[in-house]
């Protein structure tokens, strides 16, 4: 007959009538805000981001590829590519002339290299010509080709040559020590 109260069901002192409490429920989670609402409007221009594009190992891509950001070949490519960073994967082919900043090589390039920086790793192979200004290889790496310093211009008054100086014509000396010769006359 006795049971020890439910504290759910014992009436509270600041409720009329002793009613018993609500039973209190677990908080709703706030609902999270739309993502379009703190999108800038689609008229707004966004600031420019440098991409990174990867051509995956079952891809083979022909023609020539430009543009800025970086570009990882895990793929075959048949062309030149003209980024600023280029990442042959361990798998990748590249046919064709590289021109970027930075160039790492892991798989195998046919064609020129030119890059400020050009790191070779140990199982890649490049057959071609590298101009760099820094260039790193490492155990193992097969290079066929010309290794190349890339000089950097110089300023626009550094790098004009100076004009080479008139020749000067040996004299012909006189026959007689009091033989004086005219001067040449212009062509009229």
């Amino acid at each position: 007959m006795f049971s020890k109260p439910n504290s759910s069901t014992t009436p509270q002192p600041n409720q009329p009538g002793g009613a018993p409490a609500p039973t209190p429920q677990p908080a709703a989670a706030a609902p999270a805000p739309a993502p379009h609402v703190n999108e800038p409007p689609r008229s707004a221009p966004r600031p420019p981001t440098k991409g990174s594009s990867v051509i995956g190992a079952e891809m083979t891509l022909e023609g020539n590829i430009s543009g800025g950001g970086e570009i990882q070949v895990d793929g075959r490519i048949k062309g030149d590519i003209r980024v600023e960073h280029v990442t042959v994967g361990d798998g990748g082919q590249v046919e064709g002339g590289i021109y970027a900043e930075a160039v790492e090589v892991r798989g195998k390039v046919t064609g020129s290299i030119t890059a400020k920086q050009v790191r070779l790793y140990g199982a890649c192979q490049v057959d071609g010509d590298i101009t760099h200004e820094q260039l790193a290889m490492e155990t193992g790496a097969f290079f066929q080709g010309r290794s190349l310093r890339l000089q950097r211009q110089a300023a626009p008054a550094a790098a004009a040559p100076k004009p080479p100086e008139p020749a000067l014509a040996p004299r012909e000396a006189p026959s007689s020590t009091n033989a004086v010769k005219p001067a040449p006359q212009p062509p009229a």
